[in-house]
């Protein structure tokens, strides 16, 4: 079957479906399968017999195909296709409750070179990894997600991904109100502090600024009764934005210097990089040079106590907005290095490691 006929077929196929005909659909593209030598028009139909099977619930042959379908973008050797493909399969390990391989495979979508697609596909990316983060109660790292593909959502006038951004989030509040209903009825206060914590994140990133105030004085009140340092840093940056937001630099300051004081006590250098950063923002726009200069070089010595700089190119990690690759041996680099390097071990140690970009 050539390129031509391949496409009539598919579009037979997506006719037939659109009218609730979903067998003679779905048999009249696995005929095209068989059939075509087209490897574009494979991957097409590839991508709807993921879409078709996921729509009807049958996660199992979803992920078959969605397994086929990275063969063909290999093949095929288009990194648009490839994540494209990689997305597929990240849903497919979703839908069946297989969360760590879920973020393992976002994490290769967002590890792959930069795509036409990718600004199309990145919010769906982090909402596939919000939705896994949240079937495993990671619920810190799920709303930053959201948070991400909800962006995404905006900036690209998406509204179907807003819709469905805004579903995982009720499912988010309504298990994190599940926990704190467990946390009080056993007295469980550090699952308390952490459930407030949640909600005032939420209410932070609706805007809704009046709630979320209320529920980090509560989460604060609890992390400083039992003593959990890293857990005031936290609720002390979540109200340094909020004050961000509304403008009040200052107010925004006094929060950074005390979590910065209670970060520094811990040894918690990542709070330390997150908090100068905030700092960086705001003296910036206050024009205080002296102390931008003062967060600056804080920024670079938490960067080299922590050993956060590319090995090959020396360039310190999170400066700019560029692309990382960890390897096995939990080595990180930028993934542009790593491609020019040509090298399929680690620079740093030495040890065998698979090709970036590839799980």
């Amino acid at each position: 079957m050539g390129q031509d006929q391949t496409k009539q077929q598919i579009e037979k196929g997506l006719q037939l479906y659109q009218s609730n005909q979903t067998e003679k659909a779905l048999q009249m593209w696995l005929k095209v399968l068989e059939k075509s030598s087209d490897l574009m028009g494979r991957f097409r139909v590839l991508g709807c017999l993921v879409t078709a099977h996921s729509e009807m619930g049958r996660y199992k042959e979803m992920l078959k195909f969605a397994v086929v379908q990275i063969d063909t973008a290999r093949e095929l050797e288009d990194a648009d296709f490839l994540l494209e493909s990689y997305l597929n399969l990240a849903r497919s390990n979703e839908k069946l409750c297989e969360f760590h391989k879920t973020i393992s495979y976002c994490k290769t979508c967002l590890g792959l070179p930069g795509t036409r697609a990718g600004a199309q596909l990145g919010g769906q990316v982090s909402l596939s990894m919000g939705n896994a983060f949240l079937g495993l109660s990671l619920f810190q790292k799920a709303l930053e997600s959201f948070e991400k593909a909800l962006r995404y959502a905006h900036n690209n006038d998406d509204t179907m991904l807003e819709c469905r951004v805004c579903c995982s989030l009720g499912n988010f509040y309504a298990q994190v109100k599940e926990s704190m209903k467990i946390a009080l009825q056993h007295g469980d206060r550090p699952l308390q502090a952490l459930c407030l914590l949640c909600f005032a994140d939420i209410h932070r990133s609706r805007g809704d600024l009046e709630t979320a105030f209320p529920r980090y004085d509560s989460a604060m009140s609890i992390m400083t009764e039992i003593g959990n340092r890293l857990g005031q840093v936290h609720v002390l940056l979540g109200m340094a934005k909020c004050w961000m937001a509304r403008k009040m630099l200052d107010k925004a300051l006094n929060a950074i210097e005390k979590a910065q004081d209670l970060a520094e006590e811990v040894g918690n250098k990542l709070s330390q990089l997150k908090l100068h950063c905030l700092s960086e923002g705001i003296c910036r726009s206050k024009g205080l040079q002296h102390e931008l200069r003062s967060h600056v070089v804080r920024f670079h010595e938490c960067v080299e106590e922590t050993e956060l700089y590319c090995g090959l190119c020396g360039e310190s990690i999170g400066e700019k907005n560029s692309r990382l690759q960890a390897l096995p041996c939990s080595h990180i680099f930028h993934l542009r290095c790593l491609q020019n390097n040509g090298t399929r071990s680690c620079p740093n140690c030495r040890r065998s490691s698979m090709k970036p970009g590839f799980v």
